[in-house]
């Protein structure tokens, strides 16, 4: 059973505009990595803010992350993406914390 998870980031004033355009062209490679390591209906949205809500399907999320984290392709896209975020202290994928959910309708 896939489970649903929800996690905010937040992107920096100065880049929000260039981080948008960085995702309008998502590697054809990084798109691969995520689809062969259980990443499903992921979705970023960015408030005027800066305040990032990613939303992903997996079946295990811990085991979604730890596949990304094996490939070269994501150590490359997690360097070219650490500038544009906000108190965060290493990559942007290990400042992940999925939110809790406390409803759904499906």
């Amino acid at each position: 059973m896939r489970r649903r998870v929800c996690f905010l980031l937040k992107v920096r004033e100065d880049k929000r505009a260039e981080y948008a355009e960085r995702h309008a062209e998502v590697w054809p490679d990084m798109l691969a990595a995520l689809r062969d390591t259980g990443w499903h209906n992921y979705s970023l949205f960015l408030r005027d803010d800066g305040l990032l809500v990613g939303y992903l399907e997996t079946d295990d999320f811990q085991a979604a992350l730890d596949g990304m984290a094996r490939t070269e392709v994501n150590a490359r896209w997690q360097a070219a993406m650490a500038p544009y975020f906000e108190d965060l202290d290493g990559r942007p994928d290990e400042g992940m914390r999925p939110l809790t959910e406390v409803f759904h309708l499906d």
